[in-house]
């Protein structure tokens, strides 16, 4: 009887804790559905304030106007570039950093984690790398944006007690084979560390595609120029272009089309991509946040 009873609460607490979960989940995503819906409805519809969780007055003339002009195109090709070999980069620098500094025969290796330590305390500051970057003759490349940011401190200490937590054995009987640390690092690090890797390449890809300010600074062509800025740039001209229709004879034509439902087509344009992506690291990823973040 007892054993009934604790079993009817245990499935009692679970079904809550489902419910519980679903419910805060809907929360969650609740803002980005909504911009979903404002995407394909009416200005007017968004403007009173009709739009909750249906389209309202179906149509998309939002993304016609982001796309019109085939400008959207090319910077998403160049957000796709700078993501790929930024991340390609980040990555590369993040292991060939983390790697001599989760071996503790390392000389110097506790100074060395003091001074990449100080990094994380201390930065330079905006003007002093816009000044650096175009003293290096860096401007209107993309070389401006990937050199700076080659590596995360706060990631390569995240994959650095990653490595601390797998088996030295393994790799001191490579080593005792005759494998350097090249072989060790390439054939038996790095196969292990598949989980946080995935992770940490999410972390960087995310933060390239969302990428704004540095491309603002350093980035002036408008062939150059990446997808967030770009759609920016296109919200701040159709605020512009309302501005100086308001009180004119165009001005009932012009208000068919609002920043809000602009804004609310390229929030759609720019997440779509890493939502798409990610389902297909969340295995990895998962796993690896959870030991970067256990062990050590």
């Amino acid at each position: 009887m007892q054993n009934a009873k604790e079993s009817l609460l245990s499935r009692v607490g679970m079904s809550a804790n489902y419910i519980i979960l679903a419910f805060c989940s809907l929360i969650a995503l609740y803002p980005f559905w909504y911009e979903i819906v404002s995407s394909f409805s009416s200005s007017r519809a968004i403007t009173a304030g009709e739009v909750a969780f249906w389209p309202v007055e179906f149509n998309i003339e939002a993304y016609k106007r982001l796309f019109e002009d085939g400008q959207l195109f090319i910077s998403l090709r160049n957000t796709v570039l700078v993501t790929i070999v930024g991340t390609v980069f980040n990555m590369a620098f993040t292991v060939l950093a983390a790697y001599p500094l989760s071996r503790r025969r390392l000389m110097g290796r506790n100074a060395l984690l003091m001074f990449i330590t100080f990094t994380m305390l201390f930065v330079s500051g905006v003007i002093p790398n816009f000044i650096l970057v175009k003293s290096l003759g860096l401007m209107d490349t993309y070389w401006a944006l990937w050199l700076p940011s080659l590596i995360s401190t706060y990631n390569m200490f995240v994959m650095k007690t990653f490595m601390e937590g797998l088996p030295e054995e393994v790799m001191e009987s490579a080593a005792i084979d005759g494998a350097g640390d090249w072989r060790i690092l390439l054939q038996i690090i790095l196969p292990l560390c598949k989980p946080i890797m995935a992770a940490l390449s999410l972390f960087y890809a995310v933060g390239w595609w969302n990428s704004y300010f540095n491309v603002m600074l350093y980035i002036t062509k408008s062939s150059l120029q990446t997808l967030t800025l770009k759609l920016y740039q296109m919200i701040m001209q159709v605020d512009q272009n309302l501005l100086q229709s308001a009180g004119g004879s165009e001005g009932v034509a012009e208000i068919t089309l609002t920043p809000e439902a602009i804004k609310a087509a390229a929030i759609v344009i720019a997440v779509t991509p890493i939502l798409m992506v990610y389902p297909f690291l969340q295995k990895h990823f998962v796993k690896g946040v959870l030991i970067g973040s256990v062990k050590g």
